[in-house]
């Protein structure tokens, strides 16, 4: 981040190169699609390099990042809140960065398979903001708990607190298919 600050752009590439990948993956959870994913991944880095002057190594460099992401999807949810988008026509895989093989299943089990992973999806997007983001730091992004508190801005405590609520929504959300 120092040679960033400084304007160094092969510093800003490589700093891009590994965590772009992360931060599109979290947005595109969080967003429940990909649509917005890469423009608002593209928003967290312009966020860094005009930044990167005062960013100051307190914590991990990834945290700092993540809450960059935070705020900007929190912002992005409240934005479709207020202006809700009806499409023209459905996207016929609404979220292909949950990829099936179906090539090494049969038909039966691939469907039940699609079938389940978009009601994951939905369960997960139909979570509170503070409870998704803590969901998709901790289970996709292997956080530890103290570095969601950080990036949420909340204790230890409270981070658990909000994952047994997520947990405990997303169990009863998903019910059918895990009494099955």
């Amino acid at each position: 981040m120092r040679q960033v600050a400084k304007g160094n752009m092969d510093a800003f590439q490589s700093l891009i190169e590994a965590h772009q990948a992360r931060v599109v993956g979290t947005v595109a959870k969080m967003l429940g699609d990909d649509v917005d994913s890469e423009d608002i991944a593209q928003q967290v880095f312009i966020r860094v390099w005009k930044s990167a002057g005062r960013y100051q190594p307190t914590a991990k460099f990834t945290t700092w990042l993540f809450k960059i992401t935070r705020n900007l999807v929190f912002n992005e949810l409240r934005r479709r809140k207020r202006h809700p988008v009806t499409p023209l026509q459905q996207e016929e895989d609404e979220h292909f960065f949950q990829p099936v093989d179906t090539v090494a299943m049969s038909p039966d089990t691939a469907l039940l398979d699609s079938e389940l992973n978009d009601a994951v999806q939905l369960a997960i997007d139909a979570l509170p903001e503070t409870q998704r983001m803590a969901i998709v730091l901790r289970r996709y992004e292997e956080m530890p708990y103290e570095e969601i508190a950080e990036v949420l801005g909340i204790s230890v405590p409270a981070v658990k607190s909000v994952l047994f609520r997520a947990r405990a929504e997303l169990r009863e959300n998903l019910r059918k298919y895990l009494e099955g």
